[in-house]
């Protein structure tokens, strides 16, 4: 919940500038609900999707205050469904976020479905155990063809913010591993292939090498670090690099900008 529709046009506008387009490398940007549909004219679409950062399940119906997935069809090509903060401050349960991803895909839209866990569930050892609740409810209602479309984001909620302990890469790789397990043995082989895998927790462009190399994911779900257009075109840049075994850079291929991303 960042910038008003000045301060995210002209954030754009700097992202445009020095963000490249690269066939093989996808920048998503997420802003607030407000700005979208003026970003939508905005943005390079060469360089570009959007994102919403929330939508209601319901596609329509006399629910004052809220936005469809419906009402985004036409105009995003992903949504971020059971952020951790979504599901810890607005205490979305895991019922809600199963029937908002559906409606995503419904809807025709991406769903990007945000799992993990708090510390004091990794401390007590049940970080499997929270990824499987929230994978097994999140996807519940979906084919395995259906699934292939879905991004997850592992966001460990424990290392999310300034002064918080960094994930490291063998700690995502162990999570990011049993999110492929999962859906591989309830889904299908060829659905894991197709989905995408995101890491997104005090994403800096320092980790991006690193985290691509060791960790088996795709891409990245980018926090504070989309409010400053250095930092996020950095790590577009970082991933670019890595992708082209440039040292201390990084590839790829999946970016969603959060927060405010836009």
């Amino acid at each position: 919940m960042y910038l008003n529709a000045s301060q995210a046009s002209l954030l754009v506008h700097r992202l445009q500038e020095r963000i490249k387009i690269y066939r093989d490398i996808e920048v998503v940007l997420a802003p607030s609900m407000l700005t979208l549909q003026p970003l939508s004219v905005q943005i390079d679409r060469r360089k570009f999707r959007l994102a919403a950062q929330n939508a209601y399940f319901r596609d329509e119906g006399a629910y004052t205050g809220e936005v469809s997935f419906t009402m985004l069809r036409e105009l995003v090509h992903y949504v971020i469904v059971g952020h951790s903060e979504r599901r810890h401050i607005f205490h979305e349960d895991l019922d809600m976020v199963r029937d908002k991803v559906a409606a995503a895909v419904r809807n025709d839209i991406a769903p990007i479905l945000c799992v993990g866990e708090t510390k004091s569930e990794r401390d007590e050892g049940e970080t499997k155990q929270v990824l499987h609740d929230q994978l097994m409810s999140g996807l519940s209602n979906l084919t395995a063809h259906e699934v292939r479309y879905v991004v997850v984001a592992y966001e460990p909620i424990w290392a999310i913010g300034a002064g918080n302990v960094a994930a490291k890469p063998d700690q995502v790789r162990v999570a990011v591993d049993y999110i492929r397990s999962y859906v591989s043995d309830v889904f299908s082989k060829a659905a894991v292939k197709q989905m995408r895998v995101l890491y997104g927790a005090s994403v800096e462009p320092e980790m991006v090498a690193g985290m691509l190399s060791e960790t088996g994911i795709d891409g990245f779900l980018v926090g504070r670090q989309s409010l400053n257009y250095h930092s996020f075109a950095s790590i577009v840049e970082a991933a670019r690099r890595w992708q082209r075994g440039v040292p201390d850079g990084t590839s790829q291929r999946n970016f969603e900008e959060e927060g405010n991303n836009a």
